[in-house]
């Protein structure tokens, strides 16, 4: 427990990662007929929520609680406090799943508990640590959580919230996560290995693109949010993906096919823009394409794909091991990679769309089975010490 509990990024990985498993096999067992939870929410809006609130919001508390003290110089949260913090995290999938035997106010209550409990741990550290920098970070935060509430909210009052306010708003806010952070981190680590092995030609340092791409994706998310149907909506998603993927286009993704730990932060990112491009052509022209699937590109895509490069990577640095993997990790990623396209397809071939969803929610099981047993002895037993 020593060992387990000396970082944020060890339970909370593992802990996501096992869910991503559990969630998808839940789903797939609904989808066939064989389970109903006794959820008050739908199971469409059950399955998103988990994915989206659940999933990633395990994700970001392994990867924030390990980078502040990096931003900030001190201390990590570690011992029975990070313990009692993920105990607030599994109660809220247990209270979602169960919500029918809750009132919702203390279904949302549980749930929210864990991220607001982190925001204000990190905020503490940034202030502490005066590293001003990074309290773009917490406003992000806040929108999650805030997408979370309103979530609930609109569960309670009987609303389909798979395609409420209360999602859009929280994807929103972790697309623009994965904008911000990951723009920090994918050219950086990029510019890294490739300098070490004497190349010339390195990732484009921020510039004007790289404003314009982020004030794009911002506004183009904020309209998807506030009026997700219009073409003036459609309009600017499809601009903003195209900036997103000029942006991405300078970091030499092209270079990085030897070191899997570095090219799926490429492909984990070159979702963002297909998912904007993807979102504005369903609204344009939605004979061509589902909603549902192109957000898929996002969800899965974006989120599922870039935490699972985080997460392979915080977790060989951090305990320890070389910056390389080798082809079982590649092949996880291509497990799930995979399993987006494959989702994707269904939405377009509607006469074999279950088929589809069935195999995609297989792949992605088989992906992230495979991240725990390569990497779940590290994050159990691993050096405590990068």
């Amino acid at each position: 427990m020593h060992a387990f509990l000396s970082s944020g990024f060890r339970p909370f990985f593992l802990s996501a990662a096992l869910w991503a498993l559990l969630a998808m096999a839940l789903w797939l067992a609904m989808l066939a007929g064989t389970l109903e939870l006794s959820s008050a929410f739908d199971p469409v809006s059950w399955h998103a929520h988990e994915a989206l609130f659940g999933y990633l919001g395990a994700v970001l508390a392994g990867f924030l609680l390990t980078a502040v003290p990096s931003w900030t110089g001190r201390p990590p949260l570690a011992g029975w406090p990070l313990a009692c913090l993920l105990t607030l995290w599994a109660l809220g999938r247990i209270a979602v799943a169960a919500s029918e035997w809750l009132t919702p106010l203390v279904v949302a209550m549980i749930d929210l508990s864990c991220l607001v409990v982190l925001a204000v741990f990190v905020l503490r550290e940034i202030v502490a640590g005066r590293n001003w920098r990074n309290l773009v970070v917490i406003a992000m935060i806040g929108v999650f959580v805030a997408g979370n509430a309103l979530f609930h909210r609109e569960a309670a009052e009987g609303a389909y919230a798979a395609s409420g306010y209360g999602l859009r708003i929280g994807l929103a806010a972790a697309i623009m996560m994965i904008s911000v952070i990951g723009g920090r981190i994918v050219p950086a680590f990029t510019r890294n290995w490739l300098a070490a092995r004497g190349s010339r030609v390195l990732p484009a340092a921020f510039g004007r693109l790289d404003g314009l791409a982020l004030a794009l994706t911002l506004l183009a998310m904020a309209a998807w949010v506030a009026i997700p149907d219009t073409p003036e909506t459609g309009y600017l998603l499809l601009a903003s993906g195209l900036a997103q993927a000029m942006r991405l286009s300078r970091w030499r993704g092209l270079d990085t096919g030897r070191e899997p730990l570095l090219w799926i932060l490429h492909v984990g990112y070159a979702f963002v823009p297909l998912g904007m491009l993807g979102v504005g052509a369903a609204i344009l022209w939605p004979d061509t394409l589902a909603l549902a699937s192109a957000q898929h590109l996002w969800m899965a895509g974006a989120i599922g794909v870039m935490t699972l490069a985080v997460m392979t990577r915080a977790t060989l640095g951090h305990s320890g091991r070389k910056l390389t993997a080798g082809s079982g990790t590649a092949v996880l990623y291509l497990l799930v990679v995979a399993s987006v396209f494959v989702r994707l397809a269904g939405g377009m071939l509607p006469e074999r769309a279950m088929t589809l969803w069935t195999l995609a929610g297989l792949l992605w099981c088989c992906g992230f089975a495979g991240f725990v047993l390569a990497y779940g002895r590290l994050l159990l037993i691993g050096a405590a010490q990068r």
